[in-house]
């Protein structure tokens, strides 16, 4: 039996989980500067060029925080699930090692408990897949709920401010924004996200 195989496979998608649940916690980037206290925060005139630091917003919007909350308590359960089935599998397999090297089956005992053998692995091989792709679909329907939000509030917020164009960067090298911190508008929009989830909360 390949159990480096199956152990490969499980260990890979608990891996992919694992990187669904902490995609944006924030871990692993530089420690954020100190924000701004909103005594601090002046309002940009109409007709600014504005932009949001979208990484800090998702870690500070408590909507984004609770539905990632649940993900990542979900993806453990398959974690648990996927290390117990694992362990599982691997303990009959050696259990049948044994037997074959002790010669207590016989070769066509043993050969009937190999091709067992070789279908569980496969089922396992698939759960696992099945496993990381129900995860990934929920980690993407999780970032449309927030984004989707997001761009709601911020149609309207745009037009009632009045400003031209609202930006968006995550801090990554791909995107540079090179503006004045007045034009920041992050703490505003996430402080005001925070207020209607709270609302909708009760």
């Amino acid at each position: 039996m390949k159990k480096t195989s199956l152990i490969t496979t499980i260990l890979l998608a608990l891996a992919i989980i694992v990187l669904y649940a902490l995609y944006f916690t924030g871990a692993g980037k530089g420690t954020p500067g100190p924000e701004k206290s909103e005594q601090e925060i002046s309002q940009p005139a109409a007709g600014s060029i504005v932009y949001i630091r979208i990484d800090s917003l998702f870690n500070k919007y408590d909507f984004f925080i609770d539905l990632q909350a649940d993900l990542t308590a979900k993806a453990r359960i398959v974690e648990d699930d996927l290390t117990k089935k694992g362990r599982a599998f691997e303990n009959d397999v050696n259990n049948f090692q044994e037997k074959v090297q002790k010669g207590l089956i016989t070769r066509s005992q043993a050969e009937t408990q190999q091709n067992q053998l070789a279908a569980r692995q496969q089922e396992l091989e698939q759960y696992a897949q099945q496993k990381q792709l129900e995860l990934a679909e929920e980690n993407q329907v999780m970032l449309n709920r927030v984004l989707d939000a997001l761009r709601t509030y911020l149609a309207e917020y745009r037009v009632i401010n009045n400003y031209d164009l609202i930006l968006t960067t995550d801090g990554s090298s791909n995107t540079v924004i090179e503006g004045s911190k007045a034009l920041d508008i992050t703490t505003d929009v996430v402080n005001a996200l925070n207020r209607e989830y709270a609302k909708s909360r009760k």
